[in-house]
């Protein structure tokens, strides 16, 4: 199989974008009249803090789930296995870190194909056989390939301050003049902002997802593997301390396979269903053997 211009993840993302923009223009548009900041100051602040976020995006995904960058001669067998996908999957050859974690589980960070890092926890290198562990690295290095982080981390940015409107804006509010009702009103824009976004950046996520599986069925031409990683890392989750598993429940989007979070997290999953990400690796499978 040869790479190829996935199409459908190029539309869905501009769909994605467009209407992201939109809503966070009338986002920012109501926090500069209800709050009576200047729409061109909001502008600036949000442009710095996103810009700040791009630029520091590898570092700070890697910081807040505790990866540590290493070397080759700490990781000789991993750092080749990275640079060897990389030259299949014509990438600059990420930076390898590690994450010292029981729950079997990779990421991809960074702001462009240049600037990114690739992560794999312990407990995925001691669940997972070598064709599955390679599986596995092509399937993030195909995110990156597709830049999917990047554009992730740019659609998420705006979504997380309306977030945090409405969780702190209560709080902050409460000491105006309340015949104001001009924070509340904020509160009520950024709590809508959120839930449009939730949605969209959660059905972008998902299609990705297809996407990278496909991308890793391209690199490394054993679709089987992969479904196979899947399978031994979906077992290796429910035997992950229950600890382990609340803790990076926040950090979904990034994973390969999303930590449990409960119900209303399996509803709004940034991810599609197991077996439906199997089933698309078995008819790839076939489709190779088939050619």
């Amino acid at each position: 199989m040869q790479w190829k211009a996935d199409w459908g993840l190029r539309l869905r993302m501009f769909v994605t974008m467009f209407l992201l923009t939109a809503v966070y223009l009338i986002f920012i548009g109501a926090l500069s009249v209800y709050l009576g900041i200047g729409f061109t100051g909001i502008v600036l602040m949000f442009a710095l803090f996103s810009g700040a976020q791009w630029f520091f995006s590898d570092k700070l995904t890697l910081w807040s789930m505790g990866a540590k960058e290493v070397s080759e001669d700490e990781y000789p067998e991993l750092h080749g296995m990275v640079r060897r996908l990389s030259q299949q999957a014509d990438v600059p050859t990420p930076k390898v870190a590690v994450v010292d974690s029981q729950v079997p589980n990779a990421f991809a960070t960074g702001r462009s194909q240049k600037h990114s890092a690739v992560a794999v926890t312990t407990g995925l290198m001691r669940t997972l056989n070598r064709e599955e562990l390679e599986g596995v690295i092509a399937h993030e290095l195909a995110h990156v390939k597709n830049r999917d982080v990047m554009v992730m981390t740019i659609a998420s940015f705006l979504s997380t301050i309306a977030f945090l409107v409405v969780r702190f804006g209560f709080f902050f509010g409460g000491g105006r003049d309340r015949n104001n009702g001009g924070v509340f009103v904020a509160i009520a824009v950024s709590l809508v902002v959120w839930v449009i976004s939730y949605l969209l950046i959660r059905a972008l996520s998902r299609y990705r997802e297809f996407a990278a599986d496909r991308g890793a069925a391209v690199i490394t031409g054993k679709p089987a593997a992969l479904a196979s990683a899947l399978n031994s890392i979906s077992g290796g989750m429910d035997r992950a301390p229950k600890e382990d598993m609340r803790e990076q429940a926040e950090m979904n989007a990034f994973f390969i396979f999303p930590v449990s979070g409960g119900t209303i997290t399996r509803l709004f999953s940034t991810h599609p269903s197991m077996e439906r990400r199997i089933e698309r690796l078995q008819q790839l499978e076939r489709e190779m053997e088939a050619t």
